[in-house]
């Protein structure tokens, strides 16, 4: 995994007004904590964070963050968003120690064509984007692949059947359902009624109504002896 570095500046004070001067400013209100610092009250330049992270990391993309001349190897902890706008609002960065282990979450790839899935009337159905891991900074694994051709309609992938790189362990519950199928149901069709039985209903249905008729007649000529 490779290092992006990324300036900041520090000296802004805390509260909503000057975040929300920052952030007309282009500029997102930070904070970078951990390995026994105070927390340090930051702003980076949004462009600036967009480009670092960037690269097949993403999130966990280890950043030299540097603010006046101290660099701080430091990773995203937490972004929050802006409730409609979906923009980055404020950021949390962690500081880390390369040689110490951190638990992150690494996105899950499918990757294949479950011909036996499709053939059967199923669908995949991938339940975690994410897995939480734990390993050193430098061998967290950009993203971790599962391989869906061998799936089946019966098939259920769970945390524990998913391959990680040496020296990475899983923090999600083994159990946990990763992929599964879905088997999507088909509408019986009602059988379409032959032509001769329909005809052979009516015809009765007719003969009933002259047998009908045919009894209150005889019924009269009883009435009026």
């Amino acid at each position: 995994m490779s290092d992006s570095v990324l300036i900041a500046e520090a000296g802004r004070t805390t509260g909503s007004a000057e975040s929300r001067r920052i952030r007309r400013e282009d500029r997102i209100p930070a904070v970078v904590y951990g390995q026994g610092m105070e927390p340090l009250s930051i702003s980076v330049n949004r462009r600036d964070l967009r480009i670092a992270l960037s690269g097949t990391a993403g999130m966990n993309t280890i950043l030299d963050l540097t603010v006046n001349g101290d660099v701080y190897p430091a990773i995203v902890k937490e972004v929050q968003r802006h409730p409609v706008r979906r923009t980055v609002a404020h950021v949390d960065f962690i500081q880390i120690d390369l040689t110490e282990e951190i638990t992150v979450s690494v996105p899950v790839r499918l990757e294949g064509e479950a011909k036996q899935v499709a053939m059967n009337n199923g669908l995949v159905d991938q339940q975690m984007m994410e897995i939480q891991v734990r390993t050193t900074p430098r061998n967290i694994p950009d993203e971790l692949v599962i391989d869906i051709n061998e799936m089946t309609v019966d098939t259920v992938i769970t945390v524990a059947d998913v391959d990680l790189p040496s020296g990475v362990t899983a923090v999600s519950a083994e159990d946990q359902t990763v992929v599964t199928v879905v088997t999507l149901r088909v509408a019986a069709e009602e059988p379409a009624a032959e032509e001769g039985e329909g005809e052979g209903a009516e015809g009765d249905a007719e003969a009933s109504d002259e047998s009908s008729d045919g009894g209150s007649d005889n019924s009269g000529d009883s009435d009026a002896d």
